[in-house]
This record gives structure tokens, sequence and C-alpha cells, in this order.
């Protein structure tokens, strides 16, 4: 009997820990360890490296830049916790690429894509945050759920586009509608 005690108590001493350490909701969103290496590829993108971004920004109708990297949000409001910059043209969509979205942060992602694409699901989008950032893979994903079919993935998004010395611009989170 004790050693059935220890068998049991060990089972369920596993599955609390896998229990802690889950990655991945249900839905099969990454939601922990956020900043740690990223898959090459993400379901509904095409996942891009810089020269093929600046090829596609080259073209007569460009894709829609959406930079998801994370801002703190305190009382209503986002803070200027320390400057960030973004690739030019850039909307910036903080916290939308949190693994868990309460219906208030996926009615901001929501609202701003409707209102940056004029609501058609088929205009180019690319998603970006900074190397080894699962944000933008959680932002895709959720992109191509809500319908939207030409989606881009820059993998690297920030690091690479600063490790090539182009130009970047200061950017403020897009407001609450």
């Amino acid at each position: 009997m004790p050693r059935l005690l220890a068998i049991l108590l060990l089972g369920l001493a596993l599955n609390v820990a896998q229990a802690d350490t889950a990655l991945f909701s249900a839905q099969g969103y990454r939601i922990a360890q956020y900043r740690s290496p990223t898959p090459a590829t993400v379901d509904g993108a095409q996942t891009l490296d810089t020269q093929a971004l600046q090829r596609l920004l080259g073209q007569a109708s460009p894709p829609i830049l959406i930079d998801v990297y994370r801002r703190p949000w305190v009382q209503g409001r986002f803070i200027d916790s320390e400057p960030h910059a973004n690739l030019p043209g850039s909307l910036w969509l903080a916290n939308t690429g949190d693994g868990d979205l309460d219906p208030t942060w996926q009615a901001y992602f929501s609202h701003h894509l409707r209102t940056a694409t004029g609501g058609r699901l088929d205009l180019p989008l690319v998603f970006y945050c900074r190397a080894d950032c699962w944000l933008s893979w959680n932002a895709v994903k959720r992109a191509a759920a809500m319908g939207y079919n030409h989606v881009y993935w820059y993998r690297d998004g920030l690091d690479a586009w600063e490790a090539a010395n182009l130009p970047l611009q200061a950017a403020r989170p897009e407001p609450f509608p």
C-alpha cells in the first residue's frame, strides 16, 4: 500500500508540474516565456527575412506593418517606461500578441486592424516584434483566425531591422478607440 501511495503522489506531482509549465493555451497561443526561441514558421503566414520585407515594402501596394511589442498598461493608459522605435510607417498595437487576450484587448486589436485595412481581409499585413519573440507569432495566428488571408511574419523583427542599419521611427502605441 505505501508503494501505491508513493506512485499516486508522484503522478500527481508530475501533473501539477506540467500544469505550472504550460507554454500554450488550449487555442494554441503561446502564453508564457514570450522571449525565447521561436519556430521558423507559423500557420497562416509566410515568414519574411529583412530582404524579403524590403522587397514587399518597395511594391506599389506595400503591406501594413504592425508592431506588437509590449507596453505597460496602468489605470487605463500606456506607460512610457522606456523609448520605443519601430519600422517607419508601422502601427504599434501594443500588448496584442499576448497569448490570452481579454475582450478589451481583442477589441483593440480588431478595431485597429479593421481601420488599417478598411475592413478588407485581403490586404497584406506584416506582424513583428523582436527576435525570439512569441508575441508576433501569436498576433499572426490571431489575425489569420480572424480571416486575414495575406499575412506575413517578420520573425526576427526590430532586431534584424536594426542590425541591417535601416531607419527607425519613434513610436507610440495606437490609442484605445
